[in-house]
């Protein structure tokens, strides 16, 4: 609820901010338990949400609490140990200070500069999630500098790194590259005059107002149309996570998604026009196509990464320039959601996946639901028309007809069961009666398989088992994708595994034209020159086609080799196992179920 007033006024968050801030500070009026529910409460919501407005102070109190809260001793110890090391560094960083300003001042800029101390709780979760020693974390007190201009800024990041020898690989630029929360300062840390490194930090009086009070400075103080721009921009992905909480219908897996944006280790890259997308770490092209826009997500097939192609696997880099390659032909995969990372991205591929799904599932639910209703010799058109569909639709709590429909396709509703509340009477007297004949199935456009009433594009066959021509199968209805088929022999099956009410007769049409890959398993007793040739000399000569091949040779120079061969039916596949027993130095040749 508080998510959803934030989205709609970010005011809202101030007060409940100011309300937990205020609940935190007189915790020790409340019980024990319940004060360490408020704090982690708080750890896991509030201060991630302060940090995500820019809110630095109160994020810090806000955690600072809820550590002393929930882990009361090892707040207390870290209190000691930081007050020793801070008195054990004052002098070195009072003498950094005062010959840092000196050195500004000498060449004309102005500063104001000072030790900002790191709070309990950051220092605690170094260490424990970390899992670094006390000792190892230098930079307990950071040396900030403010001065008046972003020109001051890099001059004295020039002053300093003339001074102080600069450790590589800890200067960072968000001035040029704001966070998203709009946080601005240069970072860098330099090995001080006693040999410790020393972290400073620089930004103008804006960037340190901003950095400090976040969002609320937004009604703090008095700022031009183009800062007020900025805040806007800066908080889209509020509304980008209202529009996935409208796909995520799970209260779990909303918060787990509000963790994401919350707390994101984010990467920053560039579009070709110089426009730069925060995304998290670990992105690849298919989050960056979706921070673009929706369209160029759904149709993404690669991209262009500083001028060379990638796959979508990719992992973006800081500073990468990237321009999505598109095509009309593509959409989502169920298979992105294992690589995406940005909860916007997930969100969208499983609005278009559920989109998907529940027009192929309606397709098939409403053949199957024509189907068996031919069976009964009943209309399939009357029955959708009747007041009985209508109350039957009521009874089970579906909007309207569709719905249903879809249901039977995804294999939630069994269509027998709606006949049954529909026509009691008709079905009762034909399952009296003797079987009939089956109907004359419809056969497929590629006539590989006859199933009776399912159109051919929403059949599959099982990778499990990679039934061929000559296998006895049997079909299954799986949930939102159609209908798979299944070897009779195959494991899935024969353990009952399926649910037997999805089961559909489905039979090989004679003569079939279509060729299906198997799996084909070749042990080896010595491996020799040319042996690997007339293997596949064997299965060419009873025109198998070879798809893949993968060739194990061990020490003893006895091996597997394993091949993913086309074939016709079973019996081109039995002719093809025998011509490779023939070949000499082969003890076995086994098929191999599954792909």
């Amino acid at each position: 609820k508080m998510l959803v007033a934030m989205a709609r006024d970010l005011r809202v968050l101030m007060i409940k901010l100011a309300d937990r801030l205020h609940n935190m500070r007189t915790l020790d009026y409340l019980a024990p338990d319940k004060a360490r529910k408020v704090s982690q409460e708080t750890l896991d919501i509030y201060a991630p949400l302060a940090h995500r407005l820019g809110m630095a102070k109160v994020k810090a109190e806000l955690e600072d609490l809820a550590l002393r809260a929930l882990n009361p001793e090892d707040y207390q110890d870290l209190m000691r140990r930081v007050a020793k090391r801070r008195l054990e560094r004052e002098d070195e960083i009072n003498q950094v200070i005062a010959f840092l300003q000196q050195k500004l001042g000498e060449v004309g800029i102005e500063a104001r500069i000072s030790g900002r101390p790191k709070h309990f709780y950051s220092i605690w979760k170094k260490m424990h999630e970390g899992g670094r020693e006390f000792d190892e974390i230098y930079d307990l007190t950071a040396v900030r500098v403010i001065v008046k201009s972003v020109r001051d800024c890099y001059g004295a990041l020039g002053v300093i790194h003339s001074l102080w020898k600069p450790v590589p690989g800890r200067f960072k630029d968000f001035v040029a590259m704001p966070k998203v929360n709009m946080y601005q300062s240069l970072h860098t840390t330099v090995i001080g005059p006693k040999g410790d490194p020393v972290e400073i930090q620089i930004r103008t009086w804006d960037m340190h107002r901003i950095a400090e009070e976040g969002i609320a400075a937004h009604w703090l103080y008095k700022e031009k149309r183009s800062e007020r721009d900025r805040f806007d921009d800066a908080f889209t992905w509020l509304r980008q996570l209202m529009e996935s909480q409208d796909e995520v219908k799970d209260p779990q897996e909303f918060m787990d998604s509000v963790h994401l944006d919350l707390l994101p280790d984010e990467v920053y890259v560039f579009t070709p026009k110089g426009d730069v997308k925060a995304l998290p770490e670990g992105s690849t092209p298919i989050d960056f196509a979706y921070a673009v826009h929706t369209d160029v997500g759904n149709h993404c097939v690669g991209a262009k990464v500083n001028g060379k192609l990638v796959p979508l696997r990719y992992t973006l880099r800081q500073g990468d320039i990237v321009e999505v390659v598109t095509s009309p032909a593509q959409h989502p995969s169920r298979d992105w959601l294992k690589i995406v990372k940005s909860n916007r991205a997930r969100a969208k591929i499983n609005q278009w996946l559920k989109i998907e799904e529940r027009a192929r599932s309606l397709t098939l639910g409403r053949e199957l639901f024509e189907r068996e209703a031919k069976k009964y010799r009943l209309s399939p058109a009357t029955l959708l028309a009747s007041d009985e569909m209508r109350r039957l639709i009521t009874e089970l709590g579906f909007p309207t007809a569709d719905d249903l429909l879809a249901s039977v396709g995804y294999g939630k509703t069994s269509v027998q069961q709606v006949l049954g509340k529909l026509a009691p009477a008709a079905v009762h007297d034909a399952d009296k009666r003797e079987e009939p004949r089956a109907q004359k199935p419809a056969k497929r456009a590629d006539g590989a398989v006859r199933i009776r009433g399912v159109d051919d594009l929403l059949v599959r066959f099982g990778k499990c088992c990679a039934p061929v021509p000559g296998d006895g199968i049997v079909g299954f209805i799986t949930r939102g994708r159609g209908l798979t088929v299944h070897a009779r022999d195959c494991l899935t099956v024969v353990k009952n595994v399926l649910d037997r009410e999805r089961l559909v007769a489905v039979e090989w049409e004679d003569g079939s034209p279509t060729k299906r890959p198997v799996g084909i398993a070749v042990h080896i007793g010595r491996d020799r020159p040319g042996l690997l040739a007339e293997i596949t000399t064997a299965i060419s000569s009873r025109q198998g086609n070879i798809t893949k091949a993968d060739i194990v040779v061990t020490e003893d120079r006895k091996g597997i080799n394993n091949f993913v061969v086309e074939v016709d039916d079973l019996r081109q596949l039995q002719a093809i196992m025998q011509a490779i027993r023939e070949v000499r130095d082969v003890i076995n040749v086994e098929r191999v179920r599954g792909l």
